[in-house]
């Protein structure tokens, strides 16, 4: 047998049933023979091993590290009109790993003065040398060490390009992606708040809704204060102010939709608005109260003064706002006590006249198209004879005589069924028209206030038919005034409104009435002529998806807080970046999706309310 097949043989032989090597750990070397190596025909003279040591020198390498890392060309390097076509990978050091976070944003230079502005939108490890780490030996080591050793692999961040940054007679402006960075250019945090701001678009002015943020964590940036602010434009210079092209607020129960709607509207009061006629009256809020927790706004908020102070800076206004009332419909059965507010109480009832041109306020109980004309033919004869000043009682006592529902019937005006339906359908009302209280139409000068906040309470309010019917009443009033070229009320016509209905989908819904397809069609053509006629609707809801397409269709600002219901995620029509957050959200985050405004942006709204908040 050869001697090398011996020599291996007596080696396997060794210990046959020897399959485990451990770690390694325990292994010591042999010290060799004396004899071994040693070579009587070498002259060189012995040498201690302690000679055989390297030299150490101190160094530090020239210049210090800046930026997250640089942009690697190892997989392609480009920029296209097409998401597919834009390729923008960096590498990111070891040290600046546990700082980056998908969704933050980054900054590469050009070799010019522009800048290429940029969102993470994935971060990744790969392997920088070829080896497979998914054995035991690799697992077991990892399991023992006390930290992982990153610099075995590379960490990849993948970057959306927003826009090129570039210097406009000494502004900083902004342009569509389309040039291309060199390779092993630098990529920084971007931390420069005119970067910030004029890369995602948002304006440096208007109304205050929060801090731009990344997972829940403000933005940082080099400025004092370091948070960037976020803003709804508010003036007609670049169009119109955002909020006359209205605005949604979305959220789930316990997701601070009410806290941040108040924050939001107390930045309204007090502003001003260019009307047609180049007055510049200030702006009415008249907030539909289903829980009653907006009269608070004339009471100061619970929040440390150095919050307050804060807040002065950054000029946002809080406080309570004095001008504030509760408007408070009486109706049969229903009383309401507050000890929770102390706004002005002002009590006001329907008069049936509001029906004279809005005949589906009492079109109850499903009312067909065919039924519906027989209401409007019905009504048209009753105020022929009983003018404004007629009741819903005396109403009632109209459709009793049989004389008429004959000679209507032998005319062919009104069939003697649909008459029967109309009387039948149009019952339950008495409760809510023609209470003992000031009628609403003479207290408009009250009700509309330039620079005032108007709320109309509707929680001591046990049927939910009286309710809908106070809310669609007031609220079609308003917006019948705002849209008429020739108004009974001047008040409402000259003056910049903004209508604010919480629960908004108990409202505008789409169903098959007649009474839900008139009061979608009249606040479909207000969303329409908004702008033009300074109306504003501040819709806020826990149910978009039940809102009717036609208004939600016109809202252009669209405020999305912590959602658990996927429909109802999907209908805010928010970009799937943003989408994939909304259930993750801690109370008071917000994705904020304003096309008009900035890009799509995650937004963390103030800790405290700044007017008065909660029953305690």
């Amino acid at each position: 047998m050869p001697p090398w097949e011996r020599g291996f043989l007596s080696t396997a032989g060794a210990d046959a049933s020897m399959t485990d090597l451990g770690d390694f750990e325990e292994f010591e070397s042999e010290t060799p023979p004396d004899d071994v190596g040693d070579d009587t025909t070498n002259d060189a003279p012995a040498t201690d091993a302690t000679d055989d040591e390297f030299e150490t020198v101190a160094a530090s390498p020239a210049g210090s590290d800046r930026g997250l890392g640089t942009l690697s060309a190892a997989d392609g390097l480009s920029i296209g009109e097409d998401d597919e076509d834009t390729r923008l990978r960096a590498y990111v050091t070891v040290g600046n790993r546990s700082l980056v976070r998908v969704g933050a944003y980054a900054v590469v230079d050009y070799p010019d003065d522009e800048a290429l502005f940029c969102r993470i939108t994935a971060l990744e490890y790969a392997q920088e040398f070829r080896a497979d780490d998914a054995t035991e030996i690799h697992a077991r080591r990892a399991m023992r060490s006390e930290g992982i050793d990153e610099a075995d692999y590379k960490f990849m961040a993948t970057l959306e390009p927003l826009a090129v940054l570039y210097s406009d007679g000494g502004d900083l402006r902004r342009r569509m992606p389309d040039r291309v960075p060199k390779p092993e250019t630098v990529v920084r945090e971007a931390v420069d708040e005119s970067e910030v701001k004029t890369g995602l678009k948002v304006p440096d002015e208007g109304v205050f809704v929060g801090h731009l943020a990344v997972g829940g964590e403000k933005v940082r940036t080099a400025a004092d204060p370091p948070t960037v602010d976020y803003r709804l434009k508010d003036d007609a210079t670049d169009g119109d102010p955002l909020v006359f092209r209205h605005t949604l607020v979305a959220g789930g129960t316990g997701s601070g939709k009410t806290h941040a709607t108040k924050n939001v509207l107390r930045q309204y009061l007090g502003r001003t608005y260019e009307m047609s006629d180049g007055r510049t009256p200030g702006a009415a809020v008249v907030q539909f109260d289903p829980q009653d927790e907006y009269a608070q706004m004339h009471d100061d908020g619970d929040y440390p003064e150095e919050f307050g102070r804060r807040l002065d800076r950054e000029g946002v206004k809080h406080g309570g706002h004095d001008d504030t009332k509760a408007f408070i419909p009486v109706v049969d059965g229903a009383t309401y006590a507050a000890d929770h507010h102390r706004a002005e109480q002002v009590a006001f009832t329907l008069p049936f006249s509001l029906v004279r041109s809005r005949p589906w306020l009492v079109a109850g109980a499903g009312l067909n198209d065919n039924q519906y004309q027989g209401l409007r033919e019905l009504l048209s004869r009753f105020f022929r004879t009983h003018g404004n000043d007629g009741t819903y009682r005396e109403f009632r006592s109209f459709l009793e005589d049989p004389a008429l529902r004959e000679e209507l019937d032998e005319n062919g005006v009104v069939h003697e069924a649909t008459f029967d339906a109309v009387k039948r359908k149009t019952r339950g009302f008495g409760g809510v028209f023609d209470r003992e209280a000031p009628p609403i139409t003479d207290l408009v000068h009250e009700l509309v206030r330039p620079g005032g906040l108007t709320c109309v309470p509707t929680y001591h309010i046990n049927d939910s038919r009286q309710t809908t019917t106070v809310v669609l009443a007031v609220a079609s009033l308003l917006v019948d005034e705002k849209l008429s070229n020739d108004p009974r009320f001047d008040r409402i016509k000259e003056t910049p409104l903004v209508v604010g209905m919480d629960e908004a989908h108990n409202f505008l819904t789409d169903a098959d009435s007649v009474q839900a397809s008139k009061v979608i069609g009249k606040f479909s053509e207000a969303a329409k002529q908004g702008r033009k006629e300074r109306l504003g609707l501040f819709l806020v809801t826990q149910d978009p998806q039940d809102i009717a397409d036609p208004v939600f269709k016109q809202v252009n600002t669209t405020v999305v807080l912590n959602l658990g219901d996927e429909d109802a995620i999907k209908s805010v029509n928010i970009p799937s970046t943003l989408e994939g957050k909304v259930p993750y959200f801690e109370k008071g985050q917000m994705a904020v999706y304003s096309p008009d405004n900035s890009e799509p942006v995650e937004v963390v709204g103030l800790p405290y309310c700044v007017t008065r908040h909660g029953r305690d």
